[in-house]
């Protein structure tokens, strides 16, 4: 298949990043050289959108230290980038709201008439993505507008994301619906995992199962944030586990200790407070 009839996909994964370690990198190049090897896509872009300081999960740094990390990991990449956008947001922003926040700034980005496209770009360029798409809309007819040569935004995570469905109240049934219905999961699984026995005994996943791809990681790795953080509390070295930079940056910083594992305790996780708080209220009515 030519490159011209193959989808062109961005892949955004959201999370904590606290820290971003070689793993969130290798999922990343897991993903794109899964998508790629089907014939049908074609990835011509990475995002890492870190969780605001709003998520209130125990013991997140601060979103600015987050962002640098995740800046500084992605320094050499030539196709995988950081977005500001969710982390600078005063309150917890939903998954969907996200996805949906790229997809359409990819939408305005097609409705540009030059040749150079923001989206490809970093942040800052031209004028702001949601104008340029209210002017397309405006001077261009619906058959003119069909989003079939927009890049798609598809969902990029681990095993223990989809399998976070699963949690009660966590997720509104309708973000799932909407993730997996209408952009899509890449999920990268870790030994141990069982997603596709995860997605049959989910109603709502296995109707869409189509659009979730699991990708076999067959060179395993057992990388994760909450391991990082706990060696760094007992004086032990991250070497070749998260970048240099990254090291270098936490280390300077002393970022993590057990004071900062001890952050948000005892509070209730947005997503959770909220649900909680929407479910109570539909009962009310």
């Amino acid at each position: 298949m030519e490159n011209s009839e193959k989808t062109e996909v961005v892949l955004l994964a959201c999370g904590s990043f606290n820290p971003i370690t070689n793993m969130h990198l290798r999922l990343f190049e897991l993903a794109k050289d899964y998508m790629n090897g089907t014939g049908k896509y074609r990835v011509i872009k990475g995002i890492i959108s870190p969780v605001g300081d709003a998520y209130k999960k125990k013991g997140l740094i601060s979103a600015h230290h987050r962002l640098i990390m995740a800046e500084l990991a992605t320094k050499n990449s030539n196709w995988v980038e950081v977005d500001t956008w969710e982390s600078l947001q005063k309150e917890w922003v939903e998954t969907a709201k996200v996805l949906r926040h790229h997809q359409e700034k990819l939408e305005a980005s097609a409705c540009d008439d030059q040749q150079s496209s923001p989206v490809l770009g970093r942040p800052g360029r031209k004028r702001k993505w949601a104008e340029q798409r209210q002017d397309c809309s405006q001077r261009k007819s619906p058959e003119q507008t069909k989003t079939k040569d927009v890049p798609k935004v598809k969902l990029l995570c681990g095993a223990d994301f989809l399998e976070s469905f699963g949690v009660p109240n966590l997720w509104k049934s309708e973000d799932i619906t909407k993730i997996v219905g209408e952009y899509g999961l890449i999920c990268v699984t870790r030994a141990g995992n069982d997603a596709q026995k995860f997605i049959y005994e989910s109603d709502v996943l296995w109707k869409h199962q189509n659009n979730i791809h699991l990708v076999n990681e067959w060179i395993t790795n057992d990388i994760s944030s909450t391991k990082i953080r706990r060696a760094l509390r007992r004086g032990q070295s991250i070497h070749y586990l998260v970048p240099d930079l990254v090291r270098e940056y936490i280390e300077k910083h002393n970022l993590y200790s057990s004071e900062s594992e001890e952050r948000n305790v005892g509070v209730i996780l947005a997503p959770l407070q909220r649900n909680i708080a929407e479910a109570n209220t539909e009962e009310i009515l």
